[in-house]
């Protein structure tokens, strides 16, 4: 594509250089760079893109968009400024990958909980209804069947635009997003148009980041600040919060609600460890999933889906058909008869609903076990508050590793154990071995009993000095399940 189509995008300062020349991508890593390639740099929260302005251009870009010109031009390059380049890259990004989101209708989902499980339900969902359809989600990204791995909730602005651009050309009707705040703050979802936005909850979550949950709150409610009036926003009408988010929106508001009036009503009927009896809109229906929380998230599905055109009645046969996301709130039985819960909480909200969950199932007929840790390099704040959850809410609690990162993990420990009182220390045990840490908790249970296994969910690794090493919750319950089939 010319540089000068791409440019129409942005509004751009200074120019200097020809805007006639073909682009053949846009980076903002300079180690992606090839031959004709458009660099944009871009101040991130570790490193600055200007620095790496030579670098790119030694790989072969021959333009660059930047906030400050470099002392020394190349009369090859063309060189364009502008006041945001972060606000930039996203619309570059939209323009060079043929505005996607004009092609196909892109639902976003945000929150603090219950994004990956809605969006992913949402693209199950659609692709039953016969549709092609895209998701773009903490666990995996899909193009219709193809699996893509990912590394963040929501990928930076060209992996996305050439992800959803892939969709549109493969003939996706729909596609199904998380949207972080991290992603709404650094302006990665810039230039997209989405059809609808569907906000979930909004508990204490990335304060290392957002520093204030007054920040979080703006980033999250900036997602529906900036919706088309075309689009619809569905908000939880249960969640303190859900009413500010839509408050100042364009689009077309509808909530949902498991405790008041709401345009999308739903109700717990009867519930279990095998799945849920739900009334939605005077409707019944039965479901594989566990717990008030997936209730909510199952009505937000249903009620987008409505949103979206699809009769009701169709929604709630498929409904009953679909199956919980892996890692959330994945049961796995012993045969020595009690049961094991691998779940991503990794929040105190989280942690607390998941807990909640077990105990209005177990109603009293057994005692729960807890494996739990925090996660290195982010939010202390919240460590002391989830050994304080799992405590109160735990017959048995074992603090262990999560992902250490670059700290210490007894240090992250001693934070967390920090948080409880001396009687408390009565039921705690702390294993820095994760592994050991279940194979412990296995060893305390007896027939009747829930092991919840906390924090890592879905993830297949522990992230230890930078390094990424294989581990994964279920896996090693199965293994110790199977061990345990032998030693009988």
């Amino acid at each position: 594509m010319k540089l000068g189509n791409i440019l129409q995008a942005i509004t751009t300062g200074m120019v200097k250089g020809n805007l006639d020349k073909e682009i053949s991508g846009i980076q903002m890593d300079s180690r992606q760079i090839k031959e004709g390639d458009l660099f944009v740099a871009v101040k991130g929260t570790q490193t600055d893109g200007h620095a790496y302005i030579g670098k790119a251009i030694e790989k072969g870009a021959t333009a660059v968009v930047c906030e400050t010109l470099p002392e020394t031009l190349s009369e090859t390059v063309t060189y364009i400024q502008v006041n945001d380049s972060e606000d930039a890259v996203g619309r570059l990004a939209t323009t060079f990958y043929g505005d996607p989101t004009s092609k196909l209708d892109l639902i976003g989902v945000t929150g603090t909980n219950g994004k990956t499980t809605i969006a992913t339900l949402l693209y199950n969902m659609f692709r039953k209804f016969g549709y092609k359809a895209g998701l773009i989600s903490t666990v995996c990204n899909y193009i219709d069947g193809e699996a893509i791995p990912t590394d963040h909730t929501t990928p930076d602005p060209i992996t996305l635009n050439q992800l959803l651009g892939r969709m549109a050309d493969e003939g996706c009707k729909y596609a199904f997003m998380e949207v972080s705040s991290h992603a709404v703050a650094q302006k990665r979802i810039g230039g997209l148009k989405f059809a609808g936005g569907i906000f979930t909850n909004l508990t204490r979550d990335h304060l290392d980041y957002h520093k204030t949950f007054e920040n979080y709150l703006k980033a999250k409610k900036a997602f529906f600040d900036g919706l088309l009036k075309t689009a619809f926003a569905l908000t939880n009408a249960d969640d303190r919060n859900g009413l500010v988010m839509t408050q100042n929106t364009k689009a077309k508001v509808a909530t949902y609600s498991l405790r008041s009036l709401a345009d999308f009503k739903g109700k717990v009927l009867e519930d279990g460890f095998e799945g849920m009896l739900l009334d939605i809109n005077n409707r019944e229906v039965n479901v594989q999933f566990i717990g008030r929380f997936n209730a909510s998230n199952l009505l937000a599905v249903y009620s987008a889906a409505c949103l979206l055109g699809k009769q009701p009645e169709d929604v709630l046969l498929l409904l009953s058909t679909l199956r919980p996301v892996s890692g959330r709130f994945d049961s796995l039985r012993s045969t020595k008869g009690y049961t094991a819960i691998v779940d991503y909480a990794h929040t105190p909200d989280a942690l607390t609903n998941v807990l909640n969950t077990i105990h209005e199932v177990l109603n009293g007929r057994g005692k729960v076990i807890t494996v739990v840790g925090a996660g290195g390099n982010r939010d202390k704040g919240k460590r002391p508050i989830m050994a304080q959850e799992a405590v109160r809410l735990s017959d048995r609690v074992i603090i262990t590793s999560d992902n250490p990162r670059f700290e210490e993990p007894q240090d992250i420990i001693n934070d967390m154990l920090a948080g409880l009182k001396s009687n408390d220390m009565n039921k705690v045990l702390s294993i820095t071995d994760r592994k050991e840490a279940i194979r412990t908790a296995c060893m305390l249970a007896q027939a009747g009993d829930v092991i919840l296994v906390a924090g890592k969910g879905h993830e297949n690794y522990q992230d230890i000095k930078g390094v990424k090493h294989h581990f994964d919750d279920k896996e090693v319950l199965s293994e110790i399940f199977k061990n345990e089939n032998n030693q009988e």
